[in-house]
């Protein structure tokens, strides 16, 4: 249930504490980017595993692991690609390495470690998702927008990347 939010009392509490808080329009912005990426999310995922059997955690780790240079990276390293604790990532390679899509290896440089590798089934599998994949892509997130959204979302999102990363240093 939406509460509903006296804009005016709102906003002149926000100007009290100093802008310490986001407006009711700012809190309205944030929350329509939430929800239309998350929208945007669900859709892709659930299209991407109606066509190839993929799901959005399979498609990246195959991803990765592709475009390493022999097909292989560490676990540390691949969590650290698709943005994982190695945990996580630890339980996703066991149900895709009982699919055959890949496979784990003792890391050549270091024998304390496993290597992460793309099978043949896994590339295969990857190579057949991403044409319909890229089609979604294209018509969910690309084709509504104009060339000047498209380079504003751009934009947008590096500065919010450059921001995150300067907060994530500290």
């Amino acid at each position: 249930m939406h509460h509903m939010i006296d804009t005016s009392t709102r906003e002149a509490a926000v100007m009290a504490q100093g802008g310490k808080y986001p407006t009711a329009g700012e809190i309205r912005i944030w929350r329509d980017y939430i929800e239309t990426a998350e929208a945007l999310r669900s859709e892709i995922a659930s299209r991407l595993q109606n066509d190839s059997a993929l799901s959005p955690g399979d498609y990246s780790v195959l991803l990765a692991l592709s475009e390493e240079h022999g097909r292989r990276l560490r676990s540390s390293d691949l969590a650290a690609a698709v943005g994982w604790e190695r945990s996580r990532l630890s339980h996703h390679l066991r149900r895709m390495e009982s699919r055959g899509l890949v496979w784990r290896d003792e890391c050549v440089a270091d024998s304390r470690g496993a290597e992460v590798v793309l099978t043949e089934a896994g590339a295969e599998a990857l190579s057949e998702a991403t044409p319909s994949h890229l089609r979604a892509v294209r018509e969910l997130f690309l084709t509504p927008l104009s060339p000047e959204q498209t380079t504003a979302v751009r934009n947008v999102t590096a500065t919010l990347r450059a921001s995150l990363d300067a907060h994530s240093g500290l």
